[in-house]
């Protein structure tokens, strides 16, 4: 069978892979769904779903520093990785070596549908691939329908992904197609960096309606709300909110359940607030 990933590198495999290692914790999880239990034989120490079944499969260090070697020793027929998540300079090496790796690289919601197909092509679970993303098509499209008003009237929002520096991401990111599918717009949309490093004063200085603040890559929590209203003018420190990084960051089979609970959050916040914001 031969194929191309997210990358359009071209892939060519004798026979369905019978010992896979992932590199991408969204997509170890996304491969269980998938049924493939018995052949993942190697995952990071961030896959972390689904928790029950992880504990006797092989560990291979993290998505930036994986232990190559141990990677190798596992005669993986495929690994699975991602641009963003995993360096390129890794990838290469596991390709001279004759390692087989996939590599997704997903920055819209139909992206990351695109990459569920492309996974259930390349582990020859095609089928059961199909049946996930209608279901994530299903959730999409209750969630748009959903917004009413607000799938035009958009709430400016502003979500950071690291704090000193702060830093957030652009349009050209899964986050924010995620956003800007449940009504909201990006005040960093336009930013010519794909993770830009900003300011409070620039954050301000574009009017954001709303501050979502998610749990990774940055840990936010409840001692980074109190700091943070501390220095926003009144009007927005109540529209303050901390949100499931995973929701908002992991694409695969948690958008099932991840999408659907971040609009049901986020519509909190936002029904809290009148059309004008």
């Amino acid at each position: 069978m031969e194929l191309r990933d997210d990358l359009g590198f071209r892939l060519e495999l004798d026979e369905p892979p019978q010992r896979i290692v992932s590199l991408v914790p969204s997509l170890t999880e996304t491969l269980f769904a998938l049924g493939l239990d018995r052949q993942i034989v190697g995952v990071t120490k961030f896959c972390v779903q689904p928790a029950e079944a992880l504990g006797a499969i092989e560990k291979v260090g993290g998505t930036k520093n994986p232990n190559l070697r141990k990677i190798a020793a596992l005669r993986p027929d495929l690994v699975i990785a991602n641009a963003e998540e995993n360096r390129q300079h890794d990838v290469e090496w596991m390709r001279e070596r004759g390692l087989k790796v996939f590599v997704t690289y997903p920055r819209t919601v139909s992206g990351a549908l695109e990459s569920i197909i492309g996974l259930g092509r390349v582990t020859h679970r095609e089928p059961q691939a199909a049946v996930l993303a209608r279901e994530v098509v299903r959730v999409v499209s209750v969630i748009e329908t959903s917004l009413g008003i607000w799938s035009k009237l958009k709430l400016r929002v502003f979500c950071p992904i690291w704090k000193k520096p702060w830093m957030t991401f652009n349009k050209d990111t899964y986050a924010h197609d995620v956003l800007r599918m449940l009504g909201f717009l990006n005040i960093f949309g336009e930013a010519a960096e794909r993770y830009p490093r900003t300011t409070l004063d620039e954050v301000l200085e574009r009017r954001p309606q709303v501050v979502v603040l998610p749990d990774e890559p940055y840990e936010f929590g409840e001692a980074d709300v109190a700091e943070l209203k501390a220095e926003l003018p009144q009007g927005l420190r109540r529209r303050v909110m901390l949100i499931s990084g995973r929701d908002l960051h992991w694409y695969g089979v948690h958008m099932v359940k991840g999408l659907a609970a971040l609009a049901e959050r986020l519509g909190r916040l936002r029904a809290a607030l009148t059309p004008a914001g």
